[in-house]
């Protein structure tokens, strides 16, 4: 039988080095965590919010000074309210949530009550309490904003309603919400009360814009598939008439037809305005569908259209084109003349667009409002109506005149001249007279 006899001191000895490595292991990581602990206790922590910018935006005007400013940019919307608060304090999670990998409650969202954000909002419309409605395409859902306090209202797919790909908004006088569909092919008709009365299906391919003829009561559809518009009653839903010839696959250019239009806009006579984005012009109809004229040609500067998109008319008949590859929100009088524009170049800062697609006008408030799909946000601008333009002009010039007529008063007075008679001038010195030849 074979023994091993093991030394006591040498085992000892062997044990004390090896808590000697292992406290030598262990301290400086315990050093280090109290470190970091306590540089996380000193900092102050950072709150995130709202995106600030490097300037107050609210000064910005169209055109610039010195002209009389136009339009001014108010605020932007992004989405539903977010607690930004509540953000900087976890919840602290259970031992058997960690060893898990599970979340609190706390951290457990709900699709229900999730601050929703824009992604790909398109159409926009105004009601008569100012709220503003704007259809997102790729959240699938109608938000609805307050302009003065963010409060944010939405109709949801599967929730409050079923959509497909939702594309235009337009509101009647009596607040009713028509939502257009584009992958379902249909128009859903919601009460004021946001709650689902009805729809309109027939004779739909691809319904786009929208607009609605209060005086008349006439919804205007835009079908870009097929290249028309197609009017229905706004009470029956009763089909009327179509604008435009149907199946040329965008091609035609001929004044009263369209190549896949998308946007439309009434103003108060009655005008119907579509954007015909793949000719690159604007064209108006009246009330009975008749061609009356168009506008606009391809080109990248202002006064052309890149595919023009949303368009809107103001309370002084001013037509709001939101072109998309150019991100440039343009304003012509009637005539198609360029009164002035938003957007140089591409970017998220105020004042600027990244696929620019929709524009309402909010006449009571004179305010405009425009939808982008990248960055995902409405803006909001405000409008200065001719009269307050002309007002504004007025007291500019009597200003500068008051100023002028105070300047000369505060001019000091130029010192007399000395008055010199002709006795104190000297005499003017007599003509030279030519000396007599020499004698000879």
């Amino acid at each position: 039988m074979l023994r091993t006899s093991l030394n006591p001191t040498r085992t000892r000895r062997s044990a004390i080095l090896l808590l000697l490595a292992a406290l030598a292991l262990i301290i400086p990581f315990t050093a280090r965590a109290e470190k970091k602990k306590k540089a996380n206790a000193a900092s102050p922590a950072v709150v995130e919010g709202p995106r600030k910018f490097p300037f107050d935006p609210k000064k910005l005007a169209w055109p610039s000074p010195p002209n009389v400013a136009r339009i001014k940019w108010l605020d932007y919307f992004a989405g539903s309210k977010i607690d930004y608060s509540a953000q900087t304090t976890k919840p602290k999670a259970s031992w058997m949530d960690r060893l898990a990998g599970g979340q609190t409650d706390q951290e457990k969202a709900s699709t229900k009550n999730f601050p929703f954000q824009l992604i790909g909002p398109y159409g926009i419309a105004v009601d008569s309490k100012g709220l503003v409605y704007t259809a997102d395409q790729k959240v699938g859902a109608v938000f609805i904003f307050n302009p003065e306090t963010h409060d944010t209202e939405m109709i949801r797919n599967g929730y409050e309603a079923h959509f497909g790909w939702i594309n235009g908004v337009a509101i009647d006088d009596d607040d009713r919400l028509f939502v257009s569909d584009g992958k379902a092919r249909r128009i859903l008709i919601f009460s004021p009360k946001h709650e689902l009365e009805g729809q309109i299906a027939e004779g739909l391919v691809d319904p786009v814009g929208l607009a609605i003829d209060t005086t008349n009561r006439l919804l205007y559809v835009v079908d870009t598939q097929q290249d028309q518009v197609v009017v229905y009653d706004a009470d029956s839903h009763k089909l009327l008439r179509r604008i435009g010839t149907a199946g040329k696959n965008h091609f035609l250019t001929t004044p009263g037809d369209f190549g896949a239009p998308q946007g439309v806009a009434v103003d108060s006579d009655g005008n119907v305005y579509v954007t015909d984005t793949l000719n690159n012009r604007v064209e108006i109809f009246d009330a009975d569908g008749n061609f009356i004229s168009t506008f606009g040609k391809a080109g990248d500067g202002p006064g052309y259209f890149a595919r023009p998109k949303g368009i809107a008319v103001d309370s002084d008949g001013h037509i709001w084109v939101a072109d998309e590859m150019q991100d440039r929100l343009q304003i012509f009088n009637r005539e198609g003349q360029l009164l002035t524009f938003i957007g140089q170049g591409h970017g998220e800062l105020p004042g600027q667009f990244k696929a620019l697609v929709g524009v309402a006008v909010d006449s009571k408030n004179n305010r405009v409002y425009t939808a982008e799909q990248y960055p995902g946000r409405l803006q909001m601008f405000r409008y200065v109506t001719d009269t307050e333009a002309a007002a504004e002009k007025a007291k500019h010039e009597e200003d500068q005149q008051k100023g002028s007529q105070h300047h000369q008063k505060a001019a000091p007075a130029s010192p007399a001249k000395p008055d010199t008679t002709a006795a104190e001038k000297p005499a003017a010195p007599a003509p030279a007279t030519p000396s007599a030849p020499p004698n000879q």
